[in-house]
């Protein structure tokens, strides 16, 4: 299985996002043995927590599923670019690679408006592995949010 196959799981997680009209981000947690050990979507808004992005959900699920808050030599896919709390949280959990499809202009915490991951000063940094599956990804972003401003 290729970074494609896991980007589609993590799409898949953002359609979950979109049905419940939050923006559609979702991620998929992938241990050495390339199994899921945790996924998740974006629902601040219906959750009433700042925290609930997809990326944290799915390392929140991870942890437990692994029995440890660090998730070393695991891979996280998200569809869109992590923002400056995610990449905090992917830090702190020591994950080993960060694989995401489209960029993030205005939060964007590994590449667009900061580079977290090649921060010396921090005591890890994780690999970061861009555009897989981007177009699909944007022409979803895009979609909500026309469809946000239409309403």
């Amino acid at each position: 299985m290729n970074d494609e196959y896991y980007m589609d799981l993590a799409f898949l997680e953002a359609k979950k996002a979109e049905d419940i009209d939050e923006v559609p981000v979702g991620a998929v947690i992938v241990d050495n043995n390339k199994d899921v050990i945790g996924y998740g979507y974006n629902c601040p808004i219906s959750s009433n927590d700042p925290t609930s992005h997809a990326e944290i959900n799915a390392i929140r699920m991870a942890s437990k599923v692994s029995g440890n808050y660090r998730l070393i030599n695991t891979t996280l896919y998200v569809t869109i670019e992590p923002c400056i709390m995610c990449m905090g949280a992917i830090i702190h959990a020591r994950i080993k690679r960060v694989v995401f499809g489209a960029k993030d202009l205005k939060w964007g915490a590994a590449g667009s408006l900061y580079n977290i991951a090649e921060d010396k000063l921090l005591n890890h940094q994780p690999e970061i592995t861009s555009g897989i599956s981007k177009e699909k990804i944007k022409q979803l972003i895009k979609g909500f949010f026309k469809n946000k401003r239409s309403k």
